[in-house]
């Protein structure tokens, strides 16, 4: 393994121990209270939608950089979607992943991240995750990032 190869494992490294230490400080490993803040019809808990003003700024603030900058730092190019399709498939994965948070307060970040606290419906929404996108593929064939160029 050259060097750029290790700084981008310890760089995948720090972004996912910020990640998984900014999810259990804000509370979103608890799926209670995701819940709380897609139902809003009982008692909405609207602690979620800081969390996400706060990723969505960043988020755009790390954009502009991009924008800015000739190459990244650690790979040859950037890996940025390369399409803007609103289509079928993109509506009818988003419902059904809205489907999934809603029933179960998780997605897979939090999901990931939450694997700590080694609770077993964790475990079980983690496999079944899993079981989906193998489904999927084996139904509509591999998602298109994985298909050879």
């Amino acid at each position: 393994m050259n060097r750029i190869e290790r700084l981008r494992v310890v760089a995948a490294f720090v972004s996912g121990i910020v990640f998984g230490l900014g999810l259990a400080l804000s509370g979103m490993l608890n799926p209670v209270r995701v819940q709380g803040f897609l139902d809003i019809t009982r008692d909405w808990d609207p602690s979620l939608g800081f969390v996400l003003a706060g990723a969505v700024s960043v988020s755009a603030l790390g954009m502009a950089l991009v924008r800015r900058m000739r190459e990244p730092l650690l790979d040859s190019r950037f890996h940025l979607p390369e399409t803007r399709v609103i289509d079928r498939r993109l509506l009818v994965g988003s419902a059904i992943f809205g489907v999934g948070w809603g029933m179960v307060g998780l997605c897979p970040g939090p999901a990931l991240a939450s694997l700590s606290l080694g609770l077993p419906a964790t475990v079980l929404f983690i496999a079944s995750m899993l079981a989906g996108m193998a489904a999927h593929d084996r139904l509509f064939g591999a998602r298109p990032w994985q298909r050879a160029s």
